[in-house]
């Protein structure tokens, strides 16, 4: 890698952006930071400005742009502050942009990770609801415009890594049979179904082995998580849902397997730690130094694997549902998901009322075929609506105003 890449971090906040701008930070010889991309945190936002002085910074909220511009000045800092979505999808697409790191949570980061697939450029792609909601339409502009797209996730990216590079030819073409895909079951595997019933929102984001935001992490622990990147591998890896096998495995040392046709079982292992598969993905196809301590076997002593809990993990069962459905099906999925999470969040569910809210949005809400953005679009609206419908009539919020900045159209 002769030449810096030039990079934009959407999400360089959130804890995907922290770890990005990390390994960046070990090479400044090899990466230049032309924006950085946040929701609101003016703070933290201005503090990474002041680091890598990037030629923009772009906040969501008009208020929190004018405070940064306000730090910006004084500092001295000569970083252009915009702000609003088409921002966000100016600044993924710049002509001097090499690559896009793709970390902004939710439906709010797939309209400026496809202006960075129509725009041919290397993709760090971190946003799995880019995929879920639309994987039709953005891997059709990939494809289109020659973009490269790499995965984030560390499953995904540990799938990369065990697959042949010239995978795109067909899973069959290359041997392989199976994807599975690994999960950590989260932090309440081992609890009884009666005992979730009252779950709190700390208590949900306690992650047993990563440090995730909180969003992330309640989806972990039901599930959801795992059920988004199973949509996710199909769109990425073109593998159907009945290829791709979920895996608990507690440790969350081993991050995927890709299983062949002659018994071979090939998979990627490390210390749970985003800064690898973010170092793997910013150098590829090279190897550069991420921070990540190495793994030591003899430490871990034994990894343990089992079948997931459809009963007690409803929402990967309507994952697979809506992956199998097809259409529209996962970005409605996608958006009950993200209202209930958020009441949830606020306290205006109980954590066993995300599933019943997402599977009300899907039986109400009618698959239709994905040939554009605004279908997407349109039954991400409706999904919300439901969802938000939904919660009310059980009683649980007075306000619908929690689920509204989430919104793909916001």
């Amino acid at each position: 890698m002769a030449d810096k890449q030039n990079i934009t971090v959407l999400g360089s906040t959130g804890s995907i952006g922290v770890s990005t701008l990390d390994v960046i930070a070990r090479h400044p010889d090899l990466f230049q930071v032309v924006a950085l991309t946040a929701h609101s945190q003016v703070d933290k936002l201005f503090s990474q400005c002041q680091q890598f002085k990037p030629v923009f910074a772009v906040l969501l909220d008009a208020d929190a742009a004018q405070q940064l511009q306000s730090k910006i000045m004084a500092a001295g800092l000569a970083t252009e502050v915009l702000h609003g979505v088409e921002a966000l999808e100016r600044v993924s697409s710049l002509p001097q942009v090499d690559s896009v790191m793709a970390a902004i949570v939710g439906a709010a980061g797939l309209r400026p990770s496809l202006a960075a697939a129509r725009a041919g450029k290397k993709i760090l792609l971190a946003n799995k609801e880019t995929l879920v909601m639309s994987g039709r339409v953005f891997m059709d502009a990939v494809r289109e415009s020659g973009s490269e797209l790499l995965p984030i996730d560390s499953e995904h990216n540990a799938i990369f890594q065990s697959l042949p590079r010239d995978f795109g030819r067909g899973l069959k073409a290359v041997g392989v049979t199976r994807i599975l895909l690994t999960a950590s079951g989260g932090p309440f595997r081992s609890q009884p179904l009666s005992a979730l019933e009252n779950v709190t929102p700390a208590q949900a984001c306690a992650h047993p082995n990563w440090s995730m935001g909180r969003k992330i992490s309640v989806d972990s622990a039901s599930m959801m998580n795992k059920g988004l990147e199973v949509i996710e591998a199909h769109w990425l890896f073109d593998a159907p849902a009945d290829q791709i096998q979920v895996v608990v495995h507690p440790q969350s040392v081993i991050h995927s397997m890709v299983e062949y046709a002659d018994g071979s079982v090939l998979a990627q292992l490390g210390n749970p730690d985003m800064r690898t598969p973010i170092a793997y993905a910013l150098g590829f196809p090279e190897r550069i130094h991420a921070g990540v301590s190495p793994l030591d076997l003899f430490k871990i002593a034994r990894l343990d694997f089992e079948a997931p809990d459809m009963t007690r993990f409803r929402c990967l069962d309507l994952a697979y549902q809506a992956l199998r459905c097809g259409g529209t099906a996962p970005a409605v999925l996608n958006a009950a998901n993200e209202v209930a999470v958020a009441a949830f969040l606020d306290e205006k569910l109980p954590f066993l009322g995300i599933p019943s809210v997402i599977e009300h949005a899907l039986e109400e809400i009618s698959a239709m075929p994905v040939n554009c953005l605004e279908d997407v679009q349109q039954a991400d609206r409706l999904a919300r609506e439901i969802a938000i419908q939904h919660i009310q009539s059980q009683g649980k919020s007075g306000s619908s105003s929690f689920t509204l900045h989430a919104s793909l159209n916001s």
